[in-house]
């Protein structure tokens, strides 16, 4: 009885530790003190965790806590803030991975004597192995593209919808037939299985552009999976931090869909940006007519003689591991006096805060990243708009042509800038596929070539001036 008070106790200390976590992520100046928080929540649940199996396995419990940890905290290490959107999603399948397999093994464990299946248990051990094993294999799509394993762009074929909706189908059937109790010891299983195919499909038809919302939707997947997966174990730290999970990547999932101003249901089966960035930015044959280039020298004296700059960040400092030279560049820009800022869209890059996380990592002052809401307003009295890599979420296609895709998606509004220059490597259009006027306006200019290497020599020239 103690013992059991005892643990109670300690997983609340857990769950409430998890809660301040997420509070405290709701600001990057405390950012890092949620996150310490919610790693002591979790070291103290695992270790909970063993404790409580009194006895009974609590040395297979410790060997997976270290050997899990081991590998965490080298993958922490080692992979690039670039790359971390693809950690995010390669995490949140394990997460889902284990809750349907804790579904298997615990259907196996009741279904062991002549007893059956309860009907609550029943059903949240259908649900949690259905949805773990879609969290699951869509997650691994998902990392596949961002690493660029395979291609990007959306997967489509004729009839896809109708075979997406087969398989659904057979997948509902194979679980009213587990839940039956006629059904063989190969049913549970074979549902799983069929699971990771839909998860698989369901990812394929989504274009990088549409990740920061997919990878909120899988993350909300885990976390109902795991909240279930606690009713089979009748333990109440899966239920609590499964629901805070899903609750949270739901609720992110709908404001990434607002930021873009797109329906989930369009996000999910409009195979958006299916040209993948193969087209020219301008569109046509021939690419944009009437594009102005500029040399780094030219753009140096704009940007040392602005009294305002805004750097816009997008995917493109992050494949050029930029952030570190954006960071002395506007230190020097500083130095003369000259104003800094960072316009920060919220779908920009590979998931939600994807640009925070980089420019936090190169100490760019909290302060200075501003919202879209905040930044936009600021545009009409900016001298410089320095885009890096930044395409769909500048594109005034938004706002302007009906007819485009992105038409009513919220933008930053760098048109309004004196002066833009946009850094890119080519003229190949962003991740949605579409032609971006903005390049064609005669207070924009262009300047070619990797960004990392274009902001230093910007940042030698300004300083030699």
């Amino acid at each position: 009885m103690i013992a059991t008070t005892l643990g109670a106790i300690v997983d609340l200390v857990a769950i409430a530790l998890f809660i301040l976590g997420l509070h405290f992520l709701n600001s990057p100046a405390h950012a890092r003190r949620g996150n310490r928080l919610a790693m002591l929540g979790m070291a103290i649940a695992l270790i909970a965790a063993a404790w409580q199996t009194a006895g009974t396995a609590w040395l297979w419990i410790a060997l997976g806590v270290v050997v899990g940890g081991a590998i965490g905290i080298f993958a922490a290490l080692r992979v690039k803030m670039t790359a971390m959107p693809q950690m995010v999603a390669l995490y949140n399948g394990a997460g889902g991975g284990a809750a349907a397999l804790i579904a298997l093994v615990e259907y196996y464990v009741q279904t062991h004597g002549a007893i059956g299946l309860y009907p609550v248990v029943g059903v949240s051990l259908i649900l949690s192995a259905i949805i773990g094993a879609v969290s699951f294999a869509g997650s691994i799509v998902a990392f596949l593209k961002l690493q660029e394993v395979m291609i990007g762009r959306p997967i489509t074929y004729p009839g896809q919808q109708f075979v997406n909706a087969i398989v659904a189908l057979a997948i509902v059937g194979l679980g009213i037939w587990v839940f039956l109790g006629t059904s063989p010891a190969y049913a549970f299983p074979a549902m799983i299985g069929v699971a990771l195919i839909l998860g698989a499909l369901f990812v394929l038809p989504i274009g990088g552009a549409d990740m920061p919302v997919v990878i909120s939707l899988l993350n909300s997947f885990t976390g109902l999976a795991v909240a279930i997966a606690g009713f089979e174990l009748n333990n109440s730290l899966l239920i609590i931090c499964g629901a805070l999970v899903g609750a949270s990547g739901t609720l992110l999932t709908v404001l990434m869909g607002k930021a873009m101003n797109r329906p989930l249901t369009n996000v999910l089966f409009g195979a958006f940006g299916a040209a993948g960035g193969s087209e020219p930015a301008g569109g046509g044959k021939g690419g944009p007519q009437n594009v102005r280039t500029a040399s780094v020298d030219d753009v140096a004296i704009m940007l040392a003689y602005a009294q305002k700059v805004m750097i816009v960040p997008g995917y493109g400092m992050a494949v050029a591991q930029a952030q570190q030279s954006v960071k002395a560049l506007a230190d020097q820009l500083e130095s003369r006096g000259v104003i800094v800022k960072y316009a920060i869209h919220p779908v920009a890059g590979r998931m939600p805060g994807h640009m925070n996380v980089l420019l936090a990592e190169a100490n760019v002052p909290y302060p200075a990243l501003l919202d879209m809401e905040d930044a936009n307003p600021e545009f009409p009295t900016t001298d410089v708009a320095l885009v890096i890599g930044a395409n769909d979420v500048t594109n005034p296609a938004a706002r302007n042509v009906t007819s485009s895709p992105i038409y009513g998606m919220p933008i930053l509004d760098v048109d309004k800038a004196h002066n833009v220059i946009v850094l890119k490597r080519s003229m190949r259009s962003g991740f949605a596929g579409i032609e971006n006027p903005l390049y064609e306006m005669p207070n924009c200019s262009m300047l070619f070539g990797d960004a990392k290497a274009s902001v230093d020599e910007l940042t030698a020239a300004v300083k030699a001036l």
